[in-house]
């Protein structure tokens, strides 16, 4: 069964959706969870910011919270009896389904558990969908967690 569980979290209700199903399933199994965050600055950008100012007042905070993020995940599932270890992916280049692909691979994952907001029709056209992507790129097995109606409209950056 599945060794090696990589779990992309935001901290997002989501998101952490996703992670609680990984940890139901590493406790059934006896896998390892690897969380991962992926730092998106591009998000963030408005346009009008220099590069200056990028580099020494967003990228840190978008770091530390981060960082935050995969430390609560990584409790949650200490709490939960499963042992994970953590990445913080902050390079700014690429995309957060090319990042999962690419750990997947090297580390190398058995299996992605993924929140996902579930968006269909011109929501997911507008907006995308990270999981979507993840799933079609993925060359392991993917569980895909649909959130909540809640979650949803709490505004989480899951895919």
């Amino acid at each position: 069964m599945y060794k090696q569980i990589l779990v992309p979290v935001d901290g997002s209700p989501t998101s952490n959706r996703g992670l609680n199903e990984a940890i139901k399933l590493a406790k059934l199994t006896g896998a390892r969870l690897k969380l991962l965050h992926f730092v998106d600055p591009f998000a963030y950008i408005g346009g009008f910011e220099s590069p200056a100012v990028f580099v020494s007042d967003l990228l840190p905070v978008l770091r530390e919270e981060g960082q935050k993020i995969l430390k609560q995940c990584q409790d949650t599932a200490a709490a939960g009896g499963v042992s994970a270890e953590t990445m913080l992916i902050d390079d700014g280049s690429g995309r957060l389904c090319d990042a999962v692909v690419a750990q997947a691979l090297s580390w190398p994952a058995e299996l992605i558990v993924i929140g996902t907001h579930g968006r269909r029709g011109f929501r997911r056209v507008f907006v995308g969908s990270d999981a979507e992507q993840i799933l079609r790129l993925s060359p392991v097995p993917v569980l895909l967690v649909r959130g909540s109606e809640d979650a949803e409209g709490a505004g989480g950056a899951t895919a």
